[in-house]
């Protein structure tokens, strides 16, 4: 209640699945014994039954201990629990475990009193059993029809007897839409108003009698009572009749219903010290919400109808009422532009359809900022959206704190969490300014409400000089719009950028700032005079994204997922999807093919492994019945062979995919971090598909939804969180692009997606002048709650000097090509435009447009001079870099694509730093000087012993390149 829920919720068991009616039906044939109580007054009581789960809001179903209430009408004689002893209904409460985790009241009282306190973790180190009882009931259960149930506690069974209750399902159970979707947060609801809608559900009611004190306590919850030695006895039938769950008011009637093991006749009095504390606990629970709610306290006299009126149904209904609103993305990202005024909104799908070229520029070639959306969606008492709340629905107030805190953070090094890191002591940036907080870069917070509303500026200072870090805008109907900073980074004494003399100076520029940042982003939400919760999200700006349609292998998406799959918050498909599942992460190979030569060539249009070939795709997309000849078993295998386990034995660099790992060595060392791998649950998508667990649904014509509009309303709040996070690397963390290495650590989260938030006015711990991986990885540490610009401090400083040299083919005596870093979202080897246009003019000579389709240019070509020099270099012309856009390829010829992407390059960039050094471009303007009497043409600056689209002018120079990573001896290139 005092979370605002509206209605008020239980404290326990508050996830409603669903209610239904239905009848009690007592055994026509029980022996003398067993005609107790409620077994011995009538063959049959109607009934309203209650299915639900112990999980807060927030959390997904997956792994929550299930419930059932069942509420018995027309069971005359007095009841145990007051003021409604002459009620003449009868409750028994179960639940989808066998034990209880603590034995008595008292220690009930002391693991609460402890988890309260923040000791929680403390009692359990002291409790394993209860540590074990909580893990063994964290159980993923399919639906709440097919599981048994259990008392827990004992009750009484007529005089000097005690027995506990147990619910077994019977077959068959109705049928379900195949198996449960775990990624749908309340799956247990779907499947439950599903089945119960197709066909009768039925459970046995039984009672297991204690046949002594010792095995069989009754105030030691823990202890289980063996079914050996006393099996269950059927005495009852629960029926629920077929039905709609989802009928006008059946949820809310079952809401305002009070369950209590105390609301029973003498005979079936509970037993049992936490028995005793439920009385009293149940009761002024249910009193206290249903006055808050409005409700009568009084149990009902008779059940409400399943009917309207007979062989009429209740006419159909939606709870509409807004209680709560979230905002989405939970993570939105915003890049940086040079562009004044111009920008775009960034991907609110995963799969958004391509832009035209020229469409991330404006007018005068200056690089558009990518705008973060957040929208708020309100939610019914029951979790189901409503509708997206705007400034036509609703009084929004936006506010959002920001902050860049890299120059008053660590140096990076190393990600901080992997074994290669456990002796690095890593010391401050700017160790010698004692003035630590005028490093801090704090726009403090800012709002806005209404349409169209004029920007509010978040700016802050560095060291006196103000720094734009970025602004709110609101949009037509009120959603806001984040725009990150300029890409503006400086030294206001004039520092030198990089200082080749420090081995650790790389992305560790003293007296510079960059205008990226990060923060919490939350909102007031008044509906009709009613101020309603709203769940915070948070926004991350971050460098440009150089080639907006391709994905990396692992997104920061897939990172995030696996880390909620593996810690159970959300569970990996049930069935494999080849469309969903497969396809992407075999597409993204080829995808990599506009961005890094290496790619290109085996992964490439008419590559080895062509994953964009439709004849390759029918082959592994095809799927044969279990017991007949798979012709592409062993293709499906050798493909997934070809992948890098998650956690595999050493550095071998041939595995796929060919992205540096977090502990890179140049020459490549035996670390298993040598390389990135796929995600543990991608590599479990892919095995289950080489062994022929999959389903054969691939349609080349079939469309993923192009804008969010075009997303059912139910889905759209989960595309956004995971749409923003699709264009987002997870590797390698040296430190990345957008966010790096802390973003795998479930401390950081409160829930799926949602970072915790450190309240205002609460300082941040203090690490003192060095940071060690020991206090990194403690409970005191800095991956919890989050303060603004806590995610952005461990990235590089300036952003543009890591963007310049995180490149690809380090050691070019193994491959001057791959492994690669960032490929993409920043380029190494590029399709150029005049290559591009030789490629489509059919008056061509084939042979050079197979040439020029072929060759790939050096994304780095307009960056010269020293190593400092490109740095800062990039520092001005960032926003003229080359972008990789999607544009027409060759249609009916099986050479070439029917769609390709080439780079265009902004103002700032020579026009000779944006051709390709391919024969086939080179050809025209060699013919034109002979033609004239020209001079030979000089050798271009870049020219090189290395192959010509390589990232650097020699292996001298890939071996002299600034890395902050641990040499080792090299070998002699």
């Amino acid at each position: 209640m005092a979370a605002g829920r509206d209605p008020a919720t239980r404290p326990v068991f508050l996830r409603l699945h669903g209610v239904a009616h239905g009848r009690f039906v007592i055994e026509p044939d029980l022996p003398e014994a067993l005609r107790v109580g409620v077994f011995a007054q009538a063959p049959e009581y109607p009934m309203w039954v209650r299915f639900s789960s112990d999980v807060q809001p927030g959390r997904p179903d997956i792994k929550g201990t299930m419930g059932i209430g069942i509420k018995l009408f027309g069971v005359d004689g007095e009841k145990l629990l007051e003021p409604d002893q002459d009620a003449t209904t009868h409750d028994f409460i179960l639940q989808n475990h066998d034990v209880f985790f603590v034995d008595t009241a008292r220690d009930m009282c002391e693991f609460t009193c402890q988890s309260l306190h923040g000791k929680g973790d403390d009692y359990l180190r002291q409790h394993p059993k209860t540590q074990q009882i909580l893990d063994d009931m964290a159980k993923q259960v399919p639906s709440v029809l097919v599981s048994d149930y259990w008392s827990v506690l004992p009750s009484h069974f007529g005089e000097g007897r005690h027995v506990k209750y147990k619910l077994e399902p019977v077959d068959p159970v109705p049928p379900a839409d195949g198996g449960p979707d775990y990624s749908d947060p309340f799956y247990l609801r779907a499947d439950l108003h599903a089945r119960i809608q197709r066909g009768e559900a039925r459970f046995r009611f039984l009672v297991q009698f204690q046949t002594n004190d010792e095995d069989m306590p009754l105030d030691a919850a823990t202890v289980r009572w063996s079914e050996t030695d006393s099996p269950p006895i059927h005495v009852a039938t629960l029926i629920l009749p077929q039905q709609d769950a989802g009928t006008r008011g059946q949820s809310t009637y079952g809401e305002n219903l009070a369950y209590n093991p105390w609301h029973a006749l003498p005979a079936h009095k509970p037993a049992g010290s936490i028995a005793d504390a439920r009385k009293v606990v149940y009761r002024a629970s249910a009193a206290n919400r249903r006055n808050v709610n409005g409700v009568p306290q009084a149990e009902p006299v008779v059940p409400r109808p399943s009917q309207y009126a007979p062989g009429v149904d209740y006419p159909g209904a939606k709870d509409t009422r807004i209680v709560r609103a979230a905002i989405h993305p939970a993570i939105g990202i915003a890049r940086v532009g040079n562009s004044v005024d111009a920008y775009y909104v960034g991907p609110q799908v995963a799969d958004p359809a391509p832009q035209p070229v020229g469409f991330y520029r404006d007018a005068s070639g200056a690089l558009k900022r990518e705008a973060a959306q957040f929208r708020i969606y309100g939610y019914n008492a029951g979790g189901e959206i409503v509708r997206e709340l705007t400034a036509d629905s609703a009084d929004i107030l936006w506010s959002v704190h920001v902050a860049n805190r890299k120059a008053a953070w660590y140096q990076w090094q190393i990600a901080m969490d992997i074994s290669e890191a456990a002796a690095a002591v890593v010391p401050l940036r700017n160790a010698k300014v004692a003035a630590r907080d005028t490093l801090v870069i704090d726009s403090g917070p800012r709002t806005i409400a209404g349409k169209n509303t004029a920007p509010v500026m978040c700016t802050g200072a560095f060291t006196g000089v103000p720094v734009k870090i970025g602004e709110l805008q609101t949009d037509a109907s009120g959603r806001l719009l984040f725009l990150g900073g300029h890409g503006v980074s400086a030294s206001p004494s004039g520092a030198t950028i990089f200082n080749d003399k420090d081995p650790n100076g790389f992305i560790n520029a003293d007296d510079w700032y960059d205008d990226t940042c990060d923060g919490p982003v939350s909102a007031t939400v008044n509906i009709e005079g009613r101020v309603i919760p709203v769940e915070s999200a948070w926004v991350v700006t971050a460098p440009p994204n150089y080639a907006p349609q391709v994905k990396s292998e692992r997104t920061m998406y897939d990172l995030l997922y696996d880390l909620y799959v593996q810690a159970g918050w959300m569970q990996a498909p049930a069935e494999i999807s080849f469309a969903d599942d497969v396809y992407p992460i075999l597409q993204r190979l080829s995808g990599l093919q506009w961005v890094n030569q290496g790619f290109a060539t085996l992964f490439g249009h008419n590559g080895r492994y062509d994953f964009e070939n439709a004849a390759f795709i029918a082959q592994l997309s095809a799927h044969v019945p279990t017991g007949q000849y798979d012709p592409n078993a062993e293709l499906r295998r050798q493909v997934f062979n070809s992948f890098r386990p998650p956690n595999p034995p050493d550095g071998n660099q041939l595995p796929w995919p060919w992205v540096y790992g977090d502990a890179m060595e140049v020459p490549a060392g035996d670390s298993p971090r040598q390389n990135a791998s796929v995600s543990q649950t991608q590599y479990d998508i892919l095995q289950r598909w080489m062994s022929g667990d999959f389903q054969s649904d691939w349609d080349p014509a079939k469309a993923p939804p192009a804008s969010i509009d075009k997303v059912p309303l139910a889905q759209q709040p989960a595309m956004l969180d995971r749409a923003a996070l699709e264009f987002c690397l997870a590797d390698a963390f040296h430190p990345g692009c957008e966010m790096t290495w802390p973003m795998r650590h479930l401390t950081l989260y409160h829930k799926p997606f949602r970072i915790r938030v450190r309240p205002e006015g609460v300082k941040a711990p203090k690490y003192g002048k060095t940071l060690d991986q020991a206090t990194v990885l403690s409970s005191k540490g800095p991956l919890h709650a989050q303060s603004p610009g806590d995610i952005n401090r461990w990235m590089g400083l300036p952003w543009q000097a890591d963007t310049a040299f995180c490149r690809a083919g380090y050691d070019t005596a193994y491959d001057p090509f791959a492994p690669t870093f960032w490929p993409a979202r920043v380029p190494n080897h590029v399709l150029t435009a005049d290559d591009y246009a030789i490629v489509i003019d059919p008056t061509q000579p084939m042979a050079r447009r197979l040439e020029a389709f072929a060759n790939r240019t050096s994304w780095n070509k307009p960056l010269h001079g020293t190593t400092a020099g490109q740095m800062e270099q990039m520092v001005r012309i960032y926003g003229s870099m080359g972008l990789v856009e999607v544009r027409p390829g060759v249609e009916g010829d099986a050479a070439f694509p029917e769609t390709m992407m080439a780079a265009s390059y902004g103002p700032d960039v020579d026009p000779a730093d944006a051709s390709s050094m391919s024969a086939a471009a080179q050809a025209k303007p060699m013919l034109k000087a002979a033609l004239t009497g020209e001079a030979n043409l000089k050798a271009h600056p870049k020219s090189r012993p290395l192959p010509q689209a390589a990232n650097f002018e020699s292996r001298e120079d890939a071996q002299q390149a600034p890395l902050p990573v641990r040499h080792h001896h090299r070998r002699d290139d």
